[in-house]
């Protein structure tokens, strides 16, 4: 856990690798979660088939360099740790990828311990769950 949706403008195999080590590198630096701990899933639209949709809210102008990140994640962290996440994100997908800042758009959605199976249709997190099978 977490749990990572990048979506990106006509982005190439490599651009969307680089995304996505973009923001695992800043989950792991600012909010400490374990380096093999990467969930994500990661999606170039063509603007045609599929696109992105985008405005300049809050006076933020964006363009065709979009990006969307969607982090959901375990409840707990505090609005420092979100904002150096977020201040991260963008910092490395500028140095991974060539993103502008202004156009990596990011949200984290919080849930509880009993909202997560990683597999065995158990609950892992939740309390008096059994032991993990391996």
């Amino acid at each position: 856990m977490p749990f990572v949706r990048i979506d990106a403008l006509g982005a190439d195999g490599e651009r969307l690798d680089a995304l996505g080590r973009a923001v695992h590198d800043a989950l792991v630096e600012t909010i400490g979660f374990p380096p093999d701990d990467r969930f994500q899933v990661l999606t170039s639209h063509d603007g045609t088939n599929s696109t992105l949709r985008y405005d300049d809210y809050p006076g933020v102008h964006r363009d065709d360099g979009i990006v969307y990140v969607a982090i959901t994640m375990r409840s707990g962290r505090t609005p420092g740790q979100k904002r150096a996440l977020y201040r991260r994100i963008a910092e490395l997908a500028q140095e991974y990828a060539g993103t502008e800042p202004r156009n990596v758009f990011v949200t984290v959605t919080e849930n509880e311990s009993i909202d997560w199976s990683f597999g065995h249709g158990e609950a892992q997190y939740a309390p008096g769950a059994p032991p993990a099978v391996t």
